[in-house]
């Protein structure tokens, strides 16, 4: 990881094609203006992170979520009510 200190106003170059501009440095925040060609992708990495515990979210099997229900059941953390036993029912669970 290379490391550089700038000021407002500031640019950074990566490559030929990306241009870093250091738009505002407040006490806790820097704001980053980036110039990139359009095809290439750019996000934070924390929304980078959401999205792929989302996926594997999304990726949990019915079995999984039973499981999970009669651990926190038999741990005495839940007790499903009548809506939620007829929701469970209807998707199957």
């Amino acid at each position: 990881m290379m490391i550089m200190r700038r000021r407002e106003g500031e640019k950074i170059l990566i490559g030929d094609d990306v241009v870093l501009h250091i738009v505002q440095i407040g006490r806790n925040r820097v704001r980053i203006g980036i110039e990139a060609p359009r095809e290439m992708k750019i996000k934070a990495g924390e929304v980078q992170r959401m999205a792929e515990l989302n996926v594997a979210a999304a990726a949990t099997t019915p079995d999984a979520v039973r499981d999970l229900l009669g651990r926190l059941q038999a741990a005495g953390l839940c007790e499903p009510g009548p809506e939620h036993k007829s929701t469970a029912d209807s998707l199957g669970i």
